[in-house]
């Protein structure tokens, strides 16, 4: 029970420690749509945030590590129960610190480079940065933080979900909640293609749209554990009398 509770609130803390400087950024950067802008106009408007905007990118990256945790205690729980799925937990994992590995990219890689940009003295400097830039933004970002960290994710919500659901620890709409969330998301891999192959068809909301759902889900799937959690255990005693 202590287990079930510790993982449904590293779950909920982890999804809302996601979201808060997420929603932020929504607010402050044009996050995420100023990523598929023009590189010198996304290294001004990031130089134009100053200090806040880097800390909150960090924050961006940092908050969610209590879902790694939580991945671990619930890839154990499962082993417990009889089911072989360390290999699931493991893709959960990487997912996360692919995921947290691009985000840092904003704290200790894209200022240096903003600021080199801006006090550029010709345009031929500015045109070498942003070259750097866009190499680092489609590697850090696009390579690690969207297409592994989104597909892993995927990956493990399905089946994390798969097994729950066999194990009768989750209801069976929470499970397929996670299914439809992972469906839209995965539909997120499109947008990437089409930033190396000019017309790829894409849905350019799928990616906010699976995000969002996905949040939810852990929030929901955090919920469910905490309320097992506080189940009383039914006494030897009640039992035989």
């Amino acid at each position: 029970m202590k287990t079930e509770k510790l993982i449904g609130t590293l779950l909920i803390l982890g999804a809302v420690g996601v979201f808060v400087p997420y929603t932020i950024l929504t607010m402050t950067f044009n996050y995420p749509d100023i990523l598929r802008l023009e590189s010198g106009e996304i290294l001004k408007q990031f130089h134009q945030g100053g200090s806040s905007l880097i800390f909150t990118w960090l924050a961006f990256a940092l908050l969610g590590l209590p879902l790694l945790i939580a991945y671990s205690l619930l890839g154990q729980l499962i082993e417990q129960r009889g089911h072989n799925i360390s290999w699931v937990t493991s893709i959960g994992i990487i997912s996360g610190v692919v995921q947290i590995v691009g985000l840092l990219r904003w704290v200790f890689v894209v200022p240096v480079l903003a600021t080199a940009f801006v006090n550029a003295k010709d345009a031929s400097s500015q045109e070498a940065i942003k070259i750097v830039f866009q190499a680092v933004h489609q590697f850090g970002g696009v390579l690690l933080g969207e297409h592994l960290g989104q597909l892993f994710t995927v990956i493990w919500t399905v089946f994390i979900s798969i097994a729950l659901l066999k194990l009768k620890l989750l209801p069976k709409w929470l499970a397929f909640f996670g299914y439809t969330a992972s469906f839209i998301y995965i539909l997120a891999q499109a947008e990437l293609f089409a930033t190396v192959v000019p017309g790829f068809p894409m849905i350019e909301i799928a990616g906010f749209v699976g995000s969002t759902l996905w949040l939810v889900w852990l929030i929901l799937v955090g919920v469910t554990f905490l309320k097992r959690s506080r189940k009383e255990p039914v006494s030897l005693n009640r039992v035989y009398r």
